[in-house]
């Protein structure tokens, strides 16, 4: 059997056909014949071999749709037919304190869909069965795929952090992660603030569940904000001014890192005047997951998407490069 990818051989390089032979299916593992596959900023970092980890020729992908074709005979779960998405996890080892705890996706030995192995950018994609997710019936496959890894990512936090609907609970960026953080704490019932270095995209983030936008170029908003917020959420990749968004906390407030800046610092007074914290998560393990997928479904929750065919996935790339998605790419068979 030979499965047909598209594949870069260098950093940064060229995406072109590459096929490979995937071997024997896994006791465990299913075979996904992929329909959609979304586009992450994840895969432009590995392309480039950003975090020091890629192996080539590197097969990106890791918003997987697709239905099963195939499943290994200790799999009763999942059964061929099924339309399922894939994310950032392909596999976990199964057995370790945090596997058995229902924390799969700590697990130290977790196998990443798209490190070490080929990927999503293919007409099959294989996965260890509890990382494979049954699509409710009432989800669109086409715009599904960016929910198994941006949509998770942001509705990690709103579970392991215990947030209630009234909290209130600030937004730091409206892209691919923000806009759906936007949606999934609207539909939580908190009081939603989003906060953009885009004033133009105040109309559009009251129309994503905002309550309220704020300018975050200007400092004298942010600091009028001061002792307001019992989460701020950061979903940006780049180093801001954390102080004045540490001040806009209440006492017992938490500034969330879901977005991968490069650094984060405090004054440690104002963290110990008011019992504020810093933090972060990963992505969600299964039974995170399933609840998203269950969430958003029940409250019409989808990514804004652009779609691609397969064979123009050099022109996606290249648009997520230039920072111009609107919010989330897709790629279609």
């Amino acid at each position: 059997m030979t499965i047909k990818a598209y594949a870069a051989y260098e950093p940064g390089g060229t995406l072109k056909p590459f096929e490979y032979d995937p071997g024997s299916l896994g006791r465990d593992r299913v075979e996904i014949d992929v329909e959609f596959c979304g586009i992450c900023h994840s895969d432009l970092s590995m392309l480039d071999n950003k975090w020091g980890m890629t192996e080539y020729p590197f097969v990106p992908g890791h918003e997987v749709v697709g239905t099963i074709a195939a499943v290994g005979e200790l799999v009763s779960e999942i059964k061929v037919g099924q339309r399922v998405g894939l994310g950032w996890f392909a596999g976990s080892c199964m057995h370790c304190e945090w596997c058995m705890s229902g924390n799969h996706n700590l697990c130290r030995t977790a196998e990443a869909t798209i490190i070490g192995r080929h990927g999503g950018f293919a007409n099959k994609v294989r996965a260890h069965w509890s990382w494979v997710f049954p699509l409710p019936e009432a989800s669109d496959p086409a715009t599904a795929g960016p929910m198994f890894c941006g949509g998770i990512t942001v509705f990690n936090p709103v579970v392991q952090l215990n947030v209630k609907p009234t909290d209130r609970v600030g937004v730091i960026g409206i892209g691919g992660l923000g806009h759906l953080a936007l949606r999934f704490l609207h539909a939580w019932g908190c009081d939603v603030t989003a906060f953009s270095t885009s004033p133009d995209k105040e109309e559009e983030a009251r129309q994503l569940g905002a309550n309220h936008f704020v300018n975050s170029r200007d400092p004298n908003a942010l600091e009028k904000l001061a002792n307001s917020f019992d989460l701020i959420l950061s979903t940006v990749g780049v180093d801001l001014d954390w102080q004045l968004y540490i001040a806009a906390l209440r006492p017992k407030g938490r500034l969330h890192l879901v977005g991968i800046a490069s650094e984060v610092s405090s004054q440690v007074f104002p963290l110990i005047d008011g019992q504020k914290s810093i933090s972060a998560t990963p992505l969600g393990s299964p039974t995170t997951t399933v609840k998203m997928i269950n969430f958003a479904a029940r409250h019409g929750i989808e990514p804004i998407t652009e779609m691609f065919p397969f064979d123009r996935v050099n022109e996606a790339m290249e648009k997520l490069r230039n920072g111009k998605p609107r919010y989330r790419l897709v790629l279609k068979h």
